[in-house]
């Protein structure tokens, strides 16, 4: 069942031809080998300036970026649907920026606090519940799209469901042309963990670039946040497809929220 339900009494608005910008496609068994369908998409990563990468916790954004990305905000954002497979997919009509993390990440709540929406992505009581895709709309007229990625790295998830979020996300990262950024979210009192290694590999692979946000940096002390902060733009500075710039983020005191709006805008560019 969708996390996500058709709300005020509607369903999900129906898939047009050659969403996605791939072919329908069923997860394997598990007696199948998997084999990729997909070419590698070129690397989605603006131009960044000459030099090294400012100090940690220092807002490159202008105070214009920032308010451009306010107004863009405050508009309409509309959940769309989701989709458990890649036949599901909206149309490609407008870029993308997806959310990635763990399961007890805190996605859910800064995707509401980015929206300045309450009830936008819905939250559960129990981590890793959505194995699905769900698309939020933003701008009227239609300006781009939020996707809210299933959760990872959940223990008790039967491992069929793990094989087929893997294949599911693979699938999308690999074939989802307008897919502009990722933001590949990251529990600040914990740091990167092998499990958040496995996307940021996935997410080289497939030459998709991503940006790490630091989740829950209210709940630790200043300089425990700048000890994380610093290690993990030293995991940014070795992989290929990531940002070197970290935004570290609070859902419940809004910290870093203006910033990551300008980042979202700045990725679609």
């Amino acid at each position: 069942m969708s996390g996500y339900p058709p709300r005020n009494g509607e369903g999900d608005r129906p898939a047009q031809p050659g969403g996605g910008g791939a072919s329908p496609h069923t997860p394997p068994s598990p007696d199948t080998p998997h084999t990729e369908t997909y070419a590698e998409t070129p690397l989605h990563r603006p131009a960044l300036p000459d030099g090294p990468p400012p100090p940690a916790g220092e807002d490159t954004h202008s105070p214009e970026a920032i308010e451009a990305a306010r107004k863009s905000f405050a508009g309409r954002i509309e959940f769309l649907k989701s989709a458990p497979a890649l036949e599901h997919l909206p149309a490609p009509i407008v870029p993308e920026v997806a959310f990635a993390g763990r399961s007890n990440v805190g996605k859910s709540s800064l995707i509401n606090a980015l929206t300045n929406r309450k009830t936008l992505a819905r939250t559960s009581v129990t981590p890793g519940r959505t194995q699905e895709l769900n698309f939020f709309d933003v701008g009227d007229p239609l300006t781009f799209r939020l996707v809210d990625m299933p959760g990872y790295g959940f223990a008790k998830a039967p491992k069929d469901m793990v094989r087929k979020w893997r294949y599911l996300v693979n699938d999308f990262l690999r074939g989802r042309v307008v897919l502009k950024r990722a933001l590949v979210l990251i529990d600040a009192r914990h740091g990167i963990k092998d499990v958040d290694r496995e996307i940021l590999e996935m997410l080289d692979k497939a030459a998709v670039g991503y940006r790490m946000v630091l989740t829950k940096a209210d709940k630790i002390k200043a300089s425990e946040l700048a000890e994380v902060t610093e290690r993990t733009i030293a995991e940014a500075r070795k992989r290929p497809a990531a940002h070197p710039e970290i935004i570290a983020t609070s859902s419940e005191k809004g910290m870093g929220i203006p910033e990551l709006r300008a980042a979202v805008l700045e990725a679609i560019g």
